[in-house]
């Protein structure tokens, strides 16, 4: 993943906005809640909106590294964070960069 589309993570976490991508070669959107360090490369914990979940209680977030996601593009369409959700990283060991 390049600088900007770090920053373009970045932004939709600030802005509360959903992140599309290109992951595993699916266009996929993302809920960004976390950008975190661990052991020198960057993540992002998020909700994937594109996946079927069987009810709202299921839904929890998932870790993607960075590197793995391209062409992000912030949308306009915002989200609002897990009810459950705490700003934390997910490992003692993980450094978090920036959550909302």
């Amino acid at each position: 993943m390049m600088p900007d589309a770090r920053l373009k993570v970045m932004e939709a976490i600030a802005r509360q906005k959903v992140l599309a991508v290109l992951y595993n070669g699916q266009m996929i959107k993302l809920a960004p809640h976390v950008l975190f360090e661990r052991h020198g490369d960057l993540y992002v914990s998020a909700l994937n909106l594109s996946k079927a979940w069987r009810s709202p209680d299921e839904r929890r977030l998932g870790q993607f590294k960075l590197a793995g996601l391209s062409a992000p593009d912030v949308l306009d369409e915002g989200f609002e964070p897990l009810p459950a959700y705490t700003p934390t990283a997910p490992r003692d060991d993980d450094t978090v960069l920036l959550a909302i």
